[in-house]
């Protein structure tokens, strides 16, 4: 993932058969030191990089199917690309070679953060891939490419410097439990965007030819750098992208496909835990049983599309006016279920109203009303949590409000 710092010179010296060059990477058979040159070095990054798409598509992707592992193999393309498009420095190509290099691996960058980013099974959208790339693209294009083995360098190390960034911030992002490998991962990130940053900044301030730039961060060492880091990350992406498949069969499991909800035994899970975190503090939690008012009636005078409607609107409905903390869920056929965390049972009463008026004014494109609903509330005592008691409580109440009239609310008795 280096810039090339200057175009190889070579001379014969009759004196020494010295190798010469204006980058730092040159190699001086008439001195005591030895230092690979440039070129040495990318088709030494572009092997390993090769080595790793490789193993990586065969042994993890093709197994995982995980979007992590995925974005990585692209990644690693880019990275091998885009390297190897520097290899045409000097030459004639080098007019396009130089921008597509750029651009290419500022798109590598780009699918890092893309599999960090999924990770957290966060929406991708297609101009935040190409946004960065085509940015760098055009600069590098517009700034004199056949002449210039630098062109676009300023908006290039920048684009890098950013994407590593926001690598870094989709990793800081995830659970501090999500994986044992994330910290080393996160951690190579953050390495990454101040190296790059470093390199943009003496660049802006010293040159591509400067002495602090060359000696700091040259394309000797950003090559052996990005290499070393490439290869110590390989051995998390595996575990990582492996996780991450583990977690979304554990997902999948768990939840609701037609609402996104959770499911009744991811619910009972989760909430169980909470519970028992809440009887440990000595706080208690409310709990809200709802079901949709003559959902039957639904089903039978406008079709099954229309009730699954029905279902997924309330379902956002109770999203909508819930706290971040709170878990929602549907617990079977047309019956919801709310977990509220040290709610009083006022504020209960408050969000399964707020829930019944939002579900009044919502509109669905299958049914020309949608139903109402019935809710009933119960809460836990003070530092003694029990679920099934709370839920059976919750029912009863709710079972008095279908007896009513339905369309209430109903508070189970203390």
């Amino acid at each position: 993932m280096a810039r090339e710092d200057g175009q190889m010179i070579r001379s014969w010296n009759p004196a020494g058969a010295i190798l010469r060059g204006n980058s730092l990477g040159d190699t001086d058979w008439g001195a005591d030191r030895v230092v690979l040159d440039v070129g040495t070095l990318r088709v030494a990054f572009a092997v390993v990089a090769l080595t790793l798409f490789v193993l990586f598509y065969a042994v993890t992707y093709r197994s995982t199917r995980s979007a992590y592992s995925g974005w990585w193999c692209a990644a690693l393309v880019l990275f091998l690309t885009g390297a190897a498009g520097y290899l045409l420095d000097g030459t004639p190509h080098q007019v396009w070679a130089n921008p597509l290099a750029n651009s290419l691996l500022v798109a590598g960058s780009v699918g890092v953060w893309a599999a960090a980013r999924s990770l957290r099974q966060q929406p991708i959208n297609t101009w935040q891939l190409l946004a960065a790339p085509a940015l760098t693209a055009v600069a590098s294009a517009l700034d004199n490419p056949a002449v210039n083995d630098w062109s676009g360098g300023p908006v290039f190390l920048a684009m890098m410097c950013v994407m590593f960034s926001f690598s870094y911030a989709e990793m800081r992002a995830l659970p501090p439990d999500y994986s044992h490998v994330q910290g080393p991962l996160t951690a190579a990130s953050g390495l990454l965007a101040l190296f790059y940053f470093g390199r943009w900044l003496v660049f802006l301030v010293d040159g591509p030819r400067g002495p602090t730039f060359l000696t700091f961060f040259g394309s000797e060492v950003t090559t052996l750098v990005t290499m070393a880091l490439l290869m110590f990350v390989s051995f998390g992406m595996a575990a990582m992208s492996t996780e991450q498949l583990t977690k979304d069969l554990s997902l999948r499991a768990s939840r609701d496909g037609l609402t996104g909800l959770l499911n009744r035994s991811g619910f009972l899970e989760l909430a169980g835990d909470e519970l028992r975190r809440i009887e440990r503090s000595g706080r208690s939690a409310s709990l809200i049983l709802a079901d949709l008012d003559h959902f039957k009636a639904v089903n039978d005078e406008h079709g099954h599309s229309a009730g699954d409607s029905a279902l997924q609107a309330f379902a956002a409905a109770c999203t909508g006016c819930v706290r971040s903390t709170d878990i929602v869920a549907r617990y079977g056929g047309e019956e919801f279920v709310i977990l509220l965390p040290g709610a009083s049972p006022d504020l209960a009463e408050a969000i399964a109203k707020e829930i019944g008026l939002r579900l009044k004014i919502m509109d669905s494109p299958d049914i020309p009303r949608l139903p109402t609903a019935s809710f009933g509330i119960a809460v836990t005592g003070t530092g003694t949590a029990d679920l099934g008691k709370t839920i059976a409580a919750a029912d009863a109440a709710l079972y008095q409000a279908k007896a009513q009239g339905r369309n209430r609310v109903v508070r189970a008795a203390d």
